[in-house]
């Protein structure tokens, strides 16, 4: 959640700059009858607990900010006015102030929830550099510093801080930046740090790609991380899904493109004469999105089983020595469907509410060994997964199954630059028109899902989110009474 907001002024020279807590500017807290305290906005209101008169009255206070400072006191009125801002922290409502008080350097806005501020410590001999993936641009009337690693953007106000990038492009030491006049002091710099801006080289490894995070990073392009983390939920604050945002400004497309000029050949004289129609045709032709399905006669788990072992089931394992003998050894696995470069990254999860056989929890198909393996997941997790995919279904009941379509980015990355990612996304069409087709064959419905979290999948997985994560997501179960024909109204992103 963000707001525009005027340009602040720079930070005056010679004042101590200090972190501050501040209402997001979209928000207003209201008092509740006995002591309530809520926080509104876009037309929302989240009870935020009991606090007494003075607590509220303080809260008031965090409209301008209150510095995280003040927050040290072991008073009972510090620790309840903490205990609230923590509470706004964890639900996204606040932003982070840096400054002196009457102008700021930069306002961290969270981009996940539960973000909080923790300025990494430095010491002189530490060398610190400029990410690879951070970049500063322009939002609006704002100047944002932002990567996709990171759970927080920079709005920058200091001309001061690009310069500080620039020098940082090449590692120094922080004796050294201490040293230079006009640069930023240690707590700046360790709250770039702690925002995955800048980060400690390693004088271990290698220069450049390898000298930042594990293996894992190191086989990301940066253009794809960066879409990876922008175009789903759970690591940014954006507006997400189907908002309009250009509803009032410009007119919406046509559904059909206006044809071109020029000569215009009528294909039906050359199609063959009726006949049968082949059992492929009418699957294609029966294939249609279901969102409504019978809770009272769930997908059974034979039918699961089945069904996996027509869309997924590994048909085939070798080694091959593309590299010679004294190079790496690269093995592959076949499936029913297409993968670009025959790399098969794509794995499936099932968040299973509602089948016969198989009791409610979150499951990966091992697709070698043709098996489910129960993943131990708390269960708000579980809810909170299959309760959003009937938010983005627009229905009330959610789902009999999610399947939550991730992928081994390294599987592909470690081969392709620069087209990794959208490979990854050409194998997630594939898979999920094999779902559909599959499905459709058995007489269960489906329906893909345009988004997912993850932010999410990562706390359910523990997996870092550059290292495995969901591209795509498709609900299974079978189709309710007015789940027959294929609906001609629908507004979401599938048909």
């Amino acid at each position: 959640m963000r707001a525009s907001r005027a340009k602040a002024k720079t930070a005056k020279p010679g004042k101590q700059a200090v972190l501050w807590a501040r209402l997001n500017p979209q928000v207003t807290l209201q008092p509740q009858p006995g002591g309530a305290l809520a926080a509104c906005f876009n037309d929302y209101a989240i009870e935020l607990g009991r606090f007494s008169a003075g607590t509220i009255a303080r809260a008031e206070a965090l409209r301008e900010g209150l510095p995280l400072s003040s927050f040290a006191s072991k008073s009972t009125l510090d620790q309840e006015i903490f205990r609230l801002v923590e509470r706004l922290a964890q639900l996204g409502l606040l932003e982070f102030p840096f400054g002196d008080g009457d102008a700021n350097l930069f306002v961290i806005e969270p981009q996940t929830a539960h973000y909080w501020p923790r300025p990494t410590k430095l010491a002189g001999t530490d060398n610190i550099v400029l990410s690879r993936f951070a970049y500063l641009r322009r939002r609006g009337d704002d100047v944002v510093l932002e990567s996709p690693r990171s759970d927080a953007l920079f709005r920058v106000s200091a001309p001061a801080i690009a310069a500080t990038l620039a020098v940082l492009s090449v590692p120094q030491s922080v004796r050294k930046l201490r040293e230079l006049h006009g640069l930023p002091s240690d707590d700046l710099l360790g709250l770039l740090l702690d925002g995955q801006i800048l980060f400690k080289a390693d004088p271990a490894r290698e220069d450049g790609r390898r000298g930042e995070g594990d293996d894992d990073l190191v086989l990301w392009d940066f253009h794809d991380l960066l879409f990876h983390a922008r175009s789903t939920e759970g690591r940014h604050a954006n507006p997400l899904g189907g908002v309009y945002p250009h509803v009032d400004h410009i007119a919406p497309r046509p559904a059909v493109r206006p044809s071109w000029d020029g000569e215009k050949i009528d294909l039906t004289h050359f199609h063959a004469q009726p006949g049968p129609v082949s059992p492929f045709t009418e699957l294609l032709q029966a294939r249609h999105s279901v969102r409504d399905y019978d809770d009272a006669n769930p997908v059974t788990a034979a039918e699961l089983a089945a069904l996996l072992d027509r869309l997924a089931r590994i048909r085939a394992t070798w080694d091959s020595d593309d590299f010679g003998p004294d190079g790496p050894v690269v093995s592959y696995a076949a499936r029913p469907y297409p993968s670009g470069g025959g790399a098969y990254e794509l794995e499936l999860y099932l968040a299973i509410a509602n089948c016969d056989g198989l009791g409610r929890g979150f499951y990966h198909y091992d697709a070698s060994a043709h098996a489910l393996v129960r993943l131990d997941v708390e269960q708000h997790h579980i809810d909170a997964t299959l309760g959003a995919a009937a938010y983005a279904m627009d229905v009330e009941a959610p789902p009999q199954i999610v399947v939550t379509i991730a992928a081994r980015f390294g599987r592909v990355s470690w081969k392709y630059s620069s087209l990794a990612y959208s490979l990854i996304l050409r194998d997630v069409g594939v898979l999920t028109q094999t779902l559909y087709l599959a499905a459709t064959d058995m007489g269960l419905g489906g329906c893909a899902i345009g988004t997912g979290n993850i932010d999410q999948f990562e706390k359910m997985t523990g997996l870092p989110f550059h290292v495995e994560g969901p591209v795509g997501h498709f609900a299974l179960g079978r189709p309710g009474p007015q789940a027959s024909e294929p609906s001609t109204t629908s507004t979401s992103t599938t048909g």
